[in-house]
């Protein structure tokens, strides 16, 4: 008992060991690949982020471009004609932004010296008599002051004056297309981000010259646009293309916004972006890249993320959580370690039930041992002392002489049946055969063995009947003659020992037909077998040297034994019921085919 306790408290701790390191192991791994997984989304993330930059700076190149080539004077509802077009002197003609308004702009204002807020869109007095309604209708005119009041708040002059830089413009002489196309040639770099160090600020860097790349291409296109709405050559004209718009947040608008001064008399221009449906057409234009993105806005004066940072406008791209990057549910990572918990788990059931069978077959044969040692003590004793007392002379009697001899063969013969089983097991447990198969008939089989048979039960006072062996016919059975003999001995031998005490006293040997196995039973009188005990009549060393010393002598052996008799010719051996009380056991044979 101590020595299964100590191997199965091994066994756990070996086990306990063994699962400790497969969780670690499989924590580590769990730990690795989740810390990939949330790189290789990063990075995807992260080129989706630069993607969608560049394709937002992209699409904001032209609106900023536009904004910053628009001359001075088109602030004004009407400007005179310039002569060098072929227009008659001192004609006036309408502002572009009067005419054509841009989709993404709110409307346009201006500071003049006076300090009045106008805008070209919404025209007054003369400007409006000319512009009403044969540039834009009443209701238009309208709609625009109205936008004009709601945002002169946002468009206080102090307040622009305060975050716009001051340039001075210069006067133009006379000047040739080439050379204002070359004076046009702007740079765009007022939401330049500090650091040029980082990867983010070389990237920031890469996008603003871009920008800058494609705001000069769009101004070079429009350049003949310009020359032909210019003012009359007799106006002095200044050069605003170094003036840049400046980009500014205020109350929640997007404003962009110049200062200057012409002739000691300062300007502030500039436009009301209509903030929500650029924000509307910038998203839609990534919502491919990043569906849930937004864009916020970077004030005056605050950092960020340089990384996620536009370089037109100061705005930061918040690009959401990105759609698509679902973990599979069956990662490689996953299936090697379910295959491998999966291995383990197999191993050690396998090893527990291996181990379980080696100590059980341990028990069972330290019990085998010992029962044997009983079986063979009680024989030997008597063998010893009827020896001594027969060698001594001390039975004088005939009679007397005669019985001790008949218990010495009595025990001989039964060392030689218990010698016999051990060794026919042996046999078996070596792979060995019982011996040749033949075929025979039932008849012939109990012919040969019903005089050993019919001794046997006589020692013990009981009666062999020999019943159904004229119903067999030419019925013949495929069985090794020496196999069936031994399975009937052992058969009978139980019967004697276990229904000796019996009011019946008879053991019936017969034979059943089946359709397809001949059966050959041997049935008893007497107590029966316990359901309790049924359970391992047929399991070898089940009985140990107790049950030995308190039962009829035997080691267990018997019936295990002649079950895999039975079963090596190919049929079986199975206990049954016996209807009058008693034990029956049936000796199945298969039929032997008419070819063989």
């Amino acid at each position: 008992m101590f020595r299964r306790i100590s191997l199965w408290l091994l066994f756990a701790a070996c086990l306990a060991v063994v699962l400790a390191a497969m969780g670690w192991i499989s924590l580590t791994a769990f730990q690795a690949d989740r810390a990939e997984t949330l790189a290789r989304q990063q990075s995807a993330m992260e080129e989706k982020t630069r993607l969608a930059l560049w394709r937002i700076d992209t699409a904001l190149a032209p609106l900023l471009a536009e904004e910053n080539a628009r001359p001075y004077f088109v602030y004004r509802p009407f400007f005179p004609a310039g002569a060098e077009v072929g227009r008659t002197p001192g004609a006036t003609i309408p502002s572009p932004l009067l005419k054509e308004p841009s989709p993404h702009v709110v409307l346009h204002f201006q500071y003049g010296p006076d300090g009045l807020l106008t805008s070209p869109e919404s025209p007054t007095g003369a400007d409006r008599t000319m512009a009403v309604p044969k540039y834009l209708s009443a209701k238009q005119a309208e709609e625009a002051a109205k936008r004009l009041a709601a945002a002169a708040g946002a468009l206080d002059r102090a307040r622009l004056a305060a975050l716009l830089p001051k340039h001075e413009l210069k006067r133009l002489e006379a000047a040739s297309p080439l050379s204002r196309q070359t004076q046009n040639r702007v740079a765009l770099g007022s939401n330049r981000a500090d650091s040029q160090q980082s990867r983010a600020g070389r990237e920031f860097a890469l996008r603003n010259e871009a920008l800058t790349q494609n705001a000069n291409a769009f101004m070079q296109g429009q350049q003949q646009l310009k020359q032909l709405e210019s003012p009359d050559a007799a106006t002095p004209q200044y050069d605003t293309s170094g003036v840049l718009m400046t980009p500014l947040w205020i109350d929640g608008r997007l404003i962009l916004a110049r200062r200057f001064s012409m002739d000691r008399r300062e300007y502030v221009q500039g436009c009301l972006l209509d903030w929500p449906a650029v924000k509307a057409s910038l998203l839609d234009g990534i919502a491919d890249l990043l569906p849930k993105a937004d864009l916020l806005p970077v004030m005056k004066n605050t950092s960020g993320d340089e990384s996620r940072r536009l370089a037109a406008l100061p705005l930061l791209l918040a690009p959401g959580e990105v759609v698509g990057n679902a973990e599979p549910a069956a990662r490689p990572i996953v299936v090697s370690l379910a295959v491998a918990w999966a291995c383990v788990s197999l191993a050690a059931v396998a090893v527990a039930l291996l181990l379980w069978g080696v100590v059980r077959l341990s028990e069972r044969r330290a019990a085998f041992v010992s029962a044997v040692t009983h079986e063979l003590r009680t024989p030997l004793t008597t063998f010893q002392m009827y020896a001594e007392m027969l060698a001594e002379n001390m039975v004088p009697e005939a009679a007397e002489r005669q019985r001790y001899l008949n218990t010495l063969r009595a025990e001989a013969i039964r060392l030689t049946h218990l010698v016999e089983n051990v060794l026919a097991y042996a046999r078996l447990e070596r792979g060995r055969t019982a011996g040749r198969i033949e075929r025979v008939g039932p008849a012939e089989l109990i012919e040969d063995v019903a005089g050993r048979l019919a001794a046997r039960a006589e020692q013990n006072g009981m009666t062999l009947v020999v019943e159904g062996v004229e119903q067999c016919g030419d019925a013949t059975v495929r069985a090794n003659r020496s196999a069936v003999e031994q399975v009937l001995f052992n058969l009978v031998d139980n019967a004697c020992k276990y229904a000796g005490g019996a009011m019946d006293r008879r053991i019936h040997l017969g034979v059943d037909l089946r359709e397809r196995q001949a059966g050959i039973y041997v049935a008893d009188h007497g107590p029966g077998i316990a359901p309790s005990v049924r359970r391992r009549l047929f399991r070898s060393f089940s009985k140990t040297a107790e049950e030995a010393a308190a039962s009829a002598p035997g080691i267990g052996l018997g019936l295990a034994l002649s079950r895999r008799l039975a079963r090596d010719m190919g049929g079986d051996l199975r206990f049954e019921e016996n209807g009058a009380g008693g034990s029956r056991f049936v000796l199945s044979l298969p039929y032997s085919s008419r070819s063989a």
